[in-house]
């Protein structure tokens, strides 16, 4: 589990990458999940979660005028807003790893933090346009 920000999913890639550099057995045995905590809580009569910002844009389409939280981290929930969106079976939302996700993290940690510099700035040139900042 981490924060749903740009930051949580680079600590999502190196927890991933650990897990398949030094125990890649967890990772081959189905026992490593990554939980989504949301990103938004909305309250119009109700409170109503969001996990990304194309989604609060529909949410906010769909009900109108509503009071926006943004969670920058786990931290920033109480504990019932952690139990009700991330940790209750009944309504959490997780992802089972399989060994192809984690050589895709692990791709990636080499190539955003390895010794190969030239092709990092290929791939930051090819990718900025992409880039998906939480400034």
């Amino acid at each position: 589990m981490s924060d749903a920000d740009v930051d949580g999913e680079h600590i999502k890639t190196l927890l991933l990458t650990f897990f398949f550099r030094f125990i890649p057995k967890l990772i081959e045995n189905g026992n490593i999940y990554v939980a989504h905590p949301p990103l938004f809580r909305i309250r119009k009569n109700k409170d109503h979660y969001v996990y990304s910002e194309e989604e609060l844009k529909r949410a906010v389409e769909k009900l109108g005028t509503v009071n926006i939280t943004r969670f920058k981290g786990l931290g920033e929930m109480n504990v019932t807003q952690l139990w009700d969106t991330t940790m209750n079976p009944k309504t959490r939302k997780i992802k089972k790893i399989f060994i192809e996700d984690a050589v895709e993290a692990d791709r990636t940690f080499s190539m955003l933090m390895g010794d190969d510099v030239p092709a990092r700035k290929a791939f930051i040139s090819e990718n900025a346009k992409e880039a998906n900042l939480d400034i």
